[in-house]
């Protein structure tokens, strides 16, 4: 692709591709960035890319970019946002039977059945989903959900013991 190409690529492709990022982020600055960040790319492999499969690039980096931000945003913590005594167990009281049978207790009714059947009882995922009733797909889900309220809801380990 020439510089000439790439111009042109530039006037015909931003609003188009920007109007798709800020669709997906809803925040015009993050978007703008995303978009500079598309057309570097782009300006970088510009040789290597034919013009006549330039939009489809673009969208495609800009995806990608977007996916790559929002990776690493989920990763920073924003620590004057957390509760940390939102789910935590925070009683001196240690006995952790006690503390895991009350936090098995506050899990909704079809997530509770199968982490017990999965942790306690052993039953494979496949083993589940039959005597449930549900896709292993989902099973694994509830465990999952599951796991991550009992996490969060006992916290650290070192605090309990």
């Amino acid at each position: 692709m020439t510089v000439e190409e790439f111009n042109q690529a530039v006037n015909q492709y931003s609003d188009g591709v920007y109007r798709f990022i800020l669709k997906n982020i809803k925040d015009e600055d993050k978007a703008k960035d995303i978009i500079q960040d598309t057309y570097e790319k782009l300006w970088k492999k510009h040789a290597e890319v034919n013009y006549a499969k330039v939009k489809s690039y673009l969208f495609s980096a800009a995806y990608h970019t977007l996916i790559d931000l929002t990776r690493r945003e989920k990763k920073q913590a924003q620590w004057d946002e957390v509760d940390t005594k939102k789910h935590s167990y925070t009683s001196g009281y240690s006995d952790l039977n006690e503390v895991l049978h009350k936090a098995i207790e506050r899990l909704p009714k079809s997530q509770r059945m199968v982490v017990m059947m999965r942790d306690y009882e052993g039953y494979s995922y496949k083993e589940i989903a039959d005597i449930t009733n549900l896709s292993e797909a989902q099973v694994k889900v509830y465990i999952f959900r599951a796991r991550k309220f009992l996490k969060e809801y006992i916290g650290n380990i070192e605090v309990l013991v």
